[in-house]
């Protein structure tokens, strides 16, 4: 129990740290959110938890490739933002394409024999 405890807390210091830092310098903020830290926090919990390094290679691999369909939201947010569309209306697309992104890049891989 102690560890679902220790795991809450140290993701949430570390969403607060983001925005927090935000609130200063978008830079920092946007540096430490462009860290894997999810990642790192769940190799960490995993090695701890299981020892199984092969677990960790596994996620590693998948998380790579499922970082490329993300990526146009951090383009097309900013761009709607910046022609004035409403912040929800933005996200929501922002989203929507994302999740679009994610479904082309499963069917890109399948059709390539990469499993994840």
């Amino acid at each position: 129990m102690w560890q679902y405890i220790v795991k809450i807390v140290i993701t949430a210091v570390a969403v607060v740290a983001v925005t927090e830092i935000a609130k200063r310098s978008s830079f920092w903020a946007a540096a430490l959110a462009s860290l894997p830290v999810t990642s790192l926090l769940a190799f960490a919990w995993i090695y701890t938890e299981t020892g199984d390094t092969q677990r960790i290679a596994t996620l590693s691999h998948s998380i790579f490739w499922l970082i490329l369909p993300t990526l146009p939201l951090f383009l097309l947010l900013p761009l709607l933002l910046r022609l004035g569309v409403d912040f929800w209306i933005s996200l929501g697309l922002a989203c929507a394409t994302t999740a679009v992104a994610y479904a082309l890049m499963l069917r890109a891989l399948a059709t390539v024999g990469v499993e994840l």
